[in-house]
């Protein structure tokens, strides 16, 4: 059957079922199909399954009366259904493939489990070398640093002039540097790593 234009009896009789012209429209469209597919999809499984699954909506849309006004325009409709395949199946793959955008990074168990021991050893190690320095320099490390409060009721609790009280804190800091390297590394790691 040599047809080039779709007419409302080409219409009629594909809407109808004729085997002839089922037969003609597979094999015009069949064609078409296959060279926008394997354009658009990677694997000849899915350009056939989207291929079959473009025939079939059609066929069922074309059985329902009032589908299709105009028979010039069935090139067109053909064409949407088997675009509207096409997004399904990038839609239904990706949904496997995908991770969206801003999903953090997953945590990694034994780096954390690292961390958390490294920070409890760490607390422990300021903590020892705290106890070494005098009452008055452990409040004002402990105040500034650890406590963050606010250095004008720091200095009146401490009777410290607040002219004084970077002097003070810097001594205090010196003192702490040096306890620290007395008492040493924490037991945990070491410069070459976690032991």
């Amino acid at each position: 059957m040599e047809r080039r234009v779709f007419d409302q009896e080409y219409l009629d009789r594909l809407t109808q079922g004729d085997p002839e012209v089922e037969s003609h429209f597979i094999g015009y469209f069949g064609h078409l199909l296959l060279v926008k597919l394997r354009f658009r999809l990677r694997s000849p499984q899915l350009v056939a399954d989207a291929r079959q699954e473009t025939f079939l909506r059609v066929f069922t849309a074309l059985r329902r009366q009032g589908t299709i006004l105009h028979p010039e325009r069935l090139g067109g409709f053909v064409n949407s259904v088997c675009d509207h395949v096409v997004l399904e199946l990038y839609r239904s793959e990706g949904r496997a493939a995908q991770i969206p955008p801003n999903t953090p990074d997953p945590v990694d168990e034994k780096l954390s489990t690292e961390l958390e021991l490294i920070t409890e050893e760490r607390k422990h190690l300021v903590k020892e070398t705290l106890a070494r320095l005098s009452e008055a320099d452990r409040k004002l490390i402990r105040g500034v640093f650890l406590e963050e409060r606010d250095r004008g009721e720091l200095c009146d609790e401490l009777r410290i002039e607040r002219t004084n009280l970077r002097v003070r804190l810097h001594r205090a800091m010196a003192k702490f540097r040096t306890a620290l390297e007395r008492t040493g590394p924490p037991k945990t790691f070491s410069a070459g790593g976690l032991h």
